[in-house]
């Protein structure tokens, strides 16, 4: 699944680069599942992928993967939580959409570190 250069350190990116690469990853995991589980109209499928990426599906995530994580995910997790966004989130409370950014760098991390296992460990986990 890993196509990025292996001499990307994710140690060395910012929590927001992370986020960025982990919040395709994470999308691409929820588009996965949906067309694994029935082959049914874009329209709806794209509908039904919103209610697992949005800033509240991956705070709720979160609470369910917390206490299974190691303390290096979890300092990705809070380094993603806590950086600086510069914006608003429209559809989510400050909270939830800092949460989903620290769960959006922690998949990023782990997609880097070529940690394919975990994120799917991970992944089922929260959909359980």
């Amino acid at each position: 699944m890993n196509f990025i250069d292996k001499n990307v350190n994710p140690k060395q990116l910012s929590p927001l680069n992370l986020a960025f690469i982990g919040d395709c990853i994470y999308e691409i995991l929820v588009r996965e599942m949906l067309v694994k589980n029935a082959n049914r109209p874009v329209n709806d499928l794209h509908r039904e992928s919103v209610k697992y990426v949005s800033a509240k599906a991956q705070t709720d995530a979160y609470s369910k993967i917390k206490d299974l994580l190691t303390e290096e995910e979890t300092a990705v997790f809070k380094r993603g939580r806590n950086a600086k966004v510069g914006h608003s989130p429209k559809s989510a409370t400050e909270g939830e959409y800092h949460c989903a950014t620290g769960v959006e760098a922690l998949f990023g991390y782990l997609y880097l570190n070529d940690d394919i296992d975990r994120i799917k460990e991970l992944f089922s986990i929260i959909n359980a």
